[in-house]
């Protein structure tokens, strides 16, 4: 084990380059720490306990949210991290913050926000997360936003790979907000497909679960899947002593077992494959280097399409999704009226008033969204 952790250190962010804002170091903390702990601490991350991952947030409380999912995100790209030695509190950094952009009534709502911003730069969740960190938090005096590092925020902006296309993301935030030390084009570092890969792993698994839980379908059913009826079957012979929830969770535990598992043994392949001995071979690599097997990769594609087919088009959960995207458009074009009503004035000095609407829009909980729409019925 040793051997390896040496054989690959020159594969991990250790050292910061430092952030948009010179700040004091800490001697108790590493930067990746003191990043993870301003995520933690902002009123962003602690809203999304009330917003939507599938369930409309009022729904009930035993359905994910988008900070349980968070949270389950980091916990895996925490695992994987470590097996790998990659830089765990960099890994659960954009792990714990890759939501924070996310509208009420989930992808549903970023939807119809985006609609309605098309005259204005559009809406883009990834791209409100770094609006987040790096404007709309207030917390500091000398700096708007989180100030995180350069790492954590190229983390981020490559969430789901490199940014060839730039012109959304100049329109939404600005490039001129990077100071130039960030290459958007070069491929992600590490520790950020570590980060995008558990997200996949993550919501998977326990949008199965919460599926199977709000009866949308059975156990059964999902052992269509043969990656599903393999695991099922070792657990089966347990049907009679243990409960049905006790057999679920053991069914997606081991489910999220086996994918971290192929992620890490994957990536060790791909290592060697691609012939990746410093972090400059991974920038210009132009491939996912922590990435599932070709076999994994299948797995995936069945899930994703079981659940989109059962769950994600499920009647019910689309009148829910189609309730939040009328209060979304209801909400904006109310505001539009009237915003300083009910919007900081100040915040208008900062931006066209459409954005400023958009932000507060997009940072609602599920409920105050609800709640406020019933001024403008």
């Amino acid at each position: 084990m040793q051997r390896y952790k040496k054989k690959y250190l020159n594969l991990k962010i250790s050292i910061s380059k430092g952030r948009l804002y010179k700040e004091k170091e800490s001697d108790l903390r590493t930067p990746f720490q003191r990043d993870r702990d301003r995520i933690v601490h902002s009123a962003s991350f602690r809203r999304l306990k009330h917003k939507t991952q599938v369930f409309v947030n009022t729904d009930g409380d035993h359905y994910r949210t988008r900070l349980t999912h968070s949270m389950e995100v980091s916990q895996i790209s925490r695992t994987i991290a470590r097996a790998l030695n990659l830089n765990e509190d960099l890994c659960e950094t954009l792990s714990l913050a890759h939501d924070l952009g996310h509208t009420p009534f989930g992808h549903a709502g970023a939807e119809v926000l985006d609609d309605c911003m098309k005259n204005y730069g559009g809406f883009d969740h990834n791209i409100q997360t770094l609006r987040i960190v790096n404007v709309l938090e207030e917390k500091y005096y000398n700096f708007k936003g989180l100030n995180l590092t350069i790492e954590s925020l190229e983390g981020l902006i490559k969430h789901n790979g490199p940014l060839h296309d730039t012109d959304r993301f100049n329109k939404i935030l600005g490039l001129n907000t990077f100071k130039k030390k960030i290459n958007f084009k070069r491929f992600p570092f590490l520790e950020s497909q570590v980060s995008s890969i558990s997200d996949d792993i993550a919501y998977n698994n326990h949008d199965i679960e919460d599926g199977i839980a709000a009866n949308l379908f059975t156990i059964k059913e999902i052992t269509e899947i043969p990656f599903f009826k393999k695991i099922y079957k070792k657990h089966s012979k347990n049907v009679k002593k243990f409960s049905n929830k006790i057999i679920i969770s053991q069914v997606i535990r081991e489910s999220i077992n086996q994918m971290v598992v192929d992620i890490v043994e994957n990536t060790k392949k791909n290592i060697n494959k691609y012939k990746i001995k410093s972090l400059n071979n991974i920038y210009i690599c132009n491939k996912p280097i922590v990435c599932f097997s070709s076999k994994m990769k299948e797995i995936d594609s069945q899930i994703k399409f079981f659940l989109s087919h059962n769950m994600y088009n499920n009647k019910y959960i689309l009148k829910k999704t189609n309730e939040g995207k009328k209060i979304i458009k209801n909400l904006f074009n109310s505001l539009k009226k009237n915003p300083k009503k009910y919007i900081r004035n100040d915040l208008f000095k900062t931006g066209i008033k459409e954005r400023v609407i958009a932000d507060f829009i997009a940072g609602m909980t599920d409920r105050f969204a609800i709640n406020l729409n019933r001024n403008f019925e």
